[in-house]
């Protein structure tokens, strides 16, 4: 018999976005989509500003499992004052930042099983000391590894893909792709296919950098200096990956069908194809922490936060494909 499981906790993102409204969508349709147990860490007044179902204000994490068929769980940060949907502001922005280190903290201490991050304004929490790039390397040191270790996934039902370079300008890649980076985060990915989604023999694809993936140096020599050689490497580690391959074929039904994630070279090339696929479902997890992670792909969409039209659908992806990978890691 498997372990039982802990709710996961679900940090509520911007409390101004629609990170309150699609947590407590994702609570509505908890039975037809078959969600785990969850628990939000947030602001209650937040979530009533736009839902008039029933929450269950908790002090304890442990009693999250017993209320959750009859009202949402949460947990109240401290109280941020009144939040207006679509308007941030300073207060909000601790809100989200309270938000994500109290469930950051439930989740590597055990009483959730994992973590699912709702959406924040980068601008924002810059606006109040935050120096991460991101939730990501803010989660990856509290959970004592380093930024460059935790790799970033999108994942729908027909595609994963991981950018080897995030957020950095487009010129300054090619410097930045190396066979160091292309080995290392292979190895992650490769691991993270077998623990979080029981892929056995993983099999990875790397794409090219230039148009055509190089031809053969004639269109540039990072495939043939760089890419090639760390393909090399992985093979003689034993990991079956393919490329360079060419972006522009590889991500139809049959190439798809040929490995279980694609390695891209910058943020574009590995978004735009998800995105295109997989808009309102995809996921994005953090690969290489001792703790699951996912969060809806999209932002806090402000402009529509508090109007009624934001559907939960990413966000339940994101409790649904952290909830199936605790599951995997615990044996459940």
């Amino acid at each position: 018999m498997g372990a039982t499981l802990a709710p996961l906790a679900v940090s509520i993102g911007d409390p101004a976005g629609i990170g309150p409204e699609i947590i407590a969508g994702a609570w509505e349709q908890r039975v037809s989509a078959g969600l785990p147990p969850f628990l939000a860490i947030g602001d209650a007044r937040a979530i009533r500003a736009v839902w008039d179902g029933p929450i269950a204000v908790l002090s304890d994490p442990a009693a999250a499992a017993a209320a959750f068929d009859a009202a949402l769980p949460l947990i109240q940060v401290d109280d941020p004052g009144e939040i207006v949907p679509g308007e941030p502001n300073l207060a909000g922005a601790r809100c989200a930042l309270d938000s994500l280190e109290l469930a950051a903290g439930i989740t590597r201490q055990g009483m959730a099983s994992a973590l699912v991050t709702g959406p924040v304004s980068k601008a924002q929490l810059f606006a109040i000391g935050f120096t991460y790039p991101g939730q990501t390397e803010f989660v990856a040191e509290r959970c004592g590894v380093s930024a460059a270790n935790a790799v970033m996934m999108l994942a729908g039902p027909t595609l994963r893909s991981v950018p080897l370079t995030v957020h950095v300008p487009l010129a300054d890649v090619p410097r930045l792709v190396t066979a160091e980076l292309i080995i290392t985060r292979a190895r992650i990915t490769a691991r993270a296919l077998t623990r979080d989604f029981g892929v056995e023999n993983p099999r990875l694809a790397i794409a090219g950098l230039n148009p055509h993936a190089g031809e053969n140096g004639m269109m540039g020599r990072e495939e043939v200096e760089v890419i090639r050689p760390a393909i090399e490497a992985l093979r003689a580690e034993g990991i079956d990956v393919i490329g360079p391959l060419p972006a522009d074929t590889m991500f139809h039904a049959a190439a798809r069908a040929r490995y279980d994630a694609a390695l891209c070279q910058y943020h574009d090339q590995a978004l735009i194809p998800l995105k295109a696929l997989h808009f309102d479902d995809g996921v994005n997890l953090t690969l290489g922490l001792p703790i699951v992670r996912t969060s809806p792909d999209h932002g806090t969409a402000f402009d529509i936060a508090g109007k009624g039209v934001a559907t939960p659908t990413a966000m339940i992806a994101a409790i649904r494909m952290a909830g199936a990978c605790a599951a995997r890691r615990a044996g459940a």
